[in-house]
């Protein structure tokens, strides 16, 4: 531990200066025009795992943004852990809610503001430190391979290919994934289970073009209205949602499995005035704990149409859009639940307007097993760093691909993530902590150690 400690302590600074210089590529999957930063952020982490002491390092195209491979084999007799992360990041918009440029990082108040300081760039970042740490004090235990990957934040669309035509060189015994949460900086914990997720894009159609909204108001369908109308209908007076068949598959939990879960630490009253809501608002019947860990959910993500511009303009729209994404809890397919969705949507749309839906991406929820080797070995570090036992949860996200590795790799996941749900992920002035950053880096060794030691090996 002393030897952890001592290398971190010493490199403490250039460790931060590299993750600012990754922070400062504007790496946004979901937008074209920042095409040549996804591939400047990809070969940024092929360098940094090259210097790191990598071998096999190469940034592998797909047809959408690159995938980063590297691999340390010490011995094939001996354990492979396989770390998985994402180098892209959200769209920083709106620009103008960020105290500070989010691609100019800054620490204020120790933690690190930057978009992807949290989401993944710095946890991703702790993970080739820490092989850095363990290759130069000679304390790598076992074999290790990674893939980085450019498309997390807008599905994963081109990973699950790329793992079906390289799966002789993804053999492992485990995943290691950090892109999760902590309950909080002295309440360590590790995430057993995550949603799935259905993410659709809908568009309403009425008159075949914008209309003066004086000689036609009142008389013809405004597609604005309609479908707040048709979103609204999809959830009843408890907060349940109404398309048929959404609930069928859902898994519920027994009482014990439920209280177990509203054993995590929670402060209520906290967690409003950190949102800054007199209220919270889900399903009748459940906690905000479950609510956001075992029930599935519908929102509202984006909507738009007609004139957003500054000053009036008295336009009756031709067109209105909405962006939506449902939430899934085991047993639920990401599959049928979008099929659900078009079909229930369509079937409420009033004659006076058209409707389409068009499905962007999506991914199957899983459970994690806490008994395994390498989530005692996970729980063993987190201890040993925190002077805690972690505690299981549950996460509200998705991370598609924990799904698709199980399918197509029939490999486990460990979620040894180190973020705070505080964290802004996602939203304007997205941060990270400086204590989380180096305790990754001190506690993914452990990580490590202790698997290998844990398998006898």
């Amino acid at each position: 531990m002393q030897q952890i400690l001592d290398y971190i302590k010493t490199n403490e600074q250039r460790f931060l200066d590299e993750l600012f210089e990754l922070l400062r590529i504007p790496s946004v999957s979901a937008d074209s025009k920042y095409k040549q930063d996804v591939a400047r952020a990809a070969e940024f982490i092929k360098t940094k795992l090259i210097e790191a002491g990598a071998d096999k390092v190469e940034v592998c195209p797909t047809a959408g943004h690159p995938i980063v491979y590297g691999e340390k084999i010490i011995d094939p007799k001996k354990p492979t852990v396989v770390v998985y992360g994402h180098y892209d990041v959200q769209p920083a918009d709106p620009v103008n809610l960020w105290t500070t440029p989010p691609f100019e990082p800054v620490v204020r108040n120790g933690k690190i503001y930057a978009r992807g300081s949290c989401d993944d760039k710095g946890q991703v970042y702790m993970h080739i430190k820490a092989f850095e740490l363990m290759m130069r004090t000679n304390s790598l235990p076992c074999n290790v391979r990674f893939m980085i990957e450019g498309e997390e934040e807008v599905g994963s669309a081109n990973l699950g290919d790329w793992i079906k035509a390289n799966k002789s060189r993804l053999t492992g015994d485990i995943i290691l994934i950090s892109d999760t949460s902590i309950v909080a900086n002295d309440i360590p914990s590790i995430e057993a289970g995550l949603r799935g997720l259905s993410y659709v894009e809908v568009e309403v159609t009425g008159p075949n073009r914008d209309l003066h909204s004086g000689v036609y108001g009142g008389a013809v369908a405004n597609p604005i209205q309609v479908l707040c109308e048709m979103i609204a209908s999809m959830k009843d007076e408890n907060q349940h949602i109404t398309i048929p068949g959404f609930y069928d598959k859902v898994l519920e939990l027994s009482k014990t499995e439920r209280e177990d879960l509203n054993r995590t630490p929670f402060d209520l009253d906290e967690y409003k005035k950190d949102l800054g809501v007199e209220d919270v608002r889900g399903e009748k019947g459940y906690t905000t704990l479950e609510r956001t860990g075992i029930r599935p959910t519908l929102e509202l993500n984006g909507i738009w149409g007609g004139y957003t511009g500054e000053g009036s303009k008295t336009v009756l729209p031709s067109k209105a859009f909405a962006k939506i994404s449902m939430r899934l809890v085991p047993n639920q397919s990401s599959d049928e639940i979008t099929k659900l969705f078009a079909d229930h949507f369509k079937k409420i749309a009033p004659k006076s307007v058209k409707v389409e839906v068009r499905p962007h991406h999506g991914g199957e929820p899983v459970v994690t097993p806490t008994d395994s080797v390498a989530f005692k070995a996970a729980s063993m570090a987190m201890e040993q760093t925190f002077g805690k036992k972690p505690i299981p949860t549950r996460g509200g996200g998705s991370i598609p691909i924990v799904a698709l590795f199980e399918k197509e790799l029939g490999l486990k996941s460990v979620l040894m993530g180190f973020g705070l749900d505080s964290d802004l992920i996602h939203s304007p002035n997205e941060n990270y902590g400086l204590f989380n950053f180096y305790k990754g880096i001190e506690t993914i060794p452990l990580f490590f150690k202790n698997f290998v030691e844990l398998n006898g090996k």
